[in-house]
């Protein structure tokens, strides 16, 4: 496949496909298409992130790189009481994170197309949540990891999942460098995959 998920505008022709998902024990009706990550279901990155993020009840949230929506809606069903925005630079997974958050009943949320944290510019929130784009390369992973803390309040934190050959390790040294070796924690592992938290302080 020529393109990929990480662009602004796919011209993959549409091929829409309707699946059921059960995360943090949340039934949700999901969609998916052509030219958005992980399109025949949510991918096992995503699903040992969700498993494992901690959402207070009333944070603020930033699903960046959101996809069709899998983990922010479930931020948002952890958080009745807050707020969830998911971006992503690809507007067609944009229209579908909007479609699936009003198909499920999830009202607070809003989806909007952004490079990186362009559209959140000036912005904190108290949870930032990512399954970094890997095929958009190191350069863009690593501003998604140095940038967060130009968006998080005091306290917040930056939750990353990432596999172990597609660079965990040089993610964690960056999230150390950037946050402070004792702010970082690895806080879960499956399968080659890790859950990084790195805290705001």
């Amino acid at each position: 496949m020529s393109e990929h998920y990480y662009t602004e505008k796919p011209k993959t022709a549409s091929d829409r496909k309707a699946f059921a998902a059960e995360l943090r024990g949340f039934k949700l009706q999901l969609t998916s298409d052509t030219g958005v990550f992980s399109r025949d279901g949510v991918d096992f990155g995503s699903r040992v992130l969700i498993d494992r993020m901690e959402i207070p009840i009333d944070a603020s949230v930033l699903d960046l790189g959101c996809g069709y929506g899998p983990i922010g809606l479930t931020a948002a069903r952890l958080a009745p009481r807050g707020h969830v925005v998911m971006v992503d630079i690809n507007e067609r997974a944009v229209a579908l994170a909007r479609e699936n958050a009003e198909r499920n009943g999830i009202a607070n949320i809003s989806a909007m197309q952004s490079d990186i944290y362009a559209a959140v510019e000036g912005r904190r929130f108290d949870v930032i949540l990512s399954n970094p784009p890997i095929r958009a390369g190191k350069i863009v992973v690593h501003r998604i990891l140095t940038e967060a803390k130009d968006h998080l309040n005091p306290g917040g934190s930056l939750w990353i999942v990432i596999q172990n050959k597609q660079g965990a390790p040089s993610a964690k040294a960056k999230l150390q460098e950037v946050f402070g070796e004792d702010a970082v924690e690895e806080v879960g592992k499956d399968k080659g995959y890790r859950i990084y938290r790195a805290k705001l302080v």
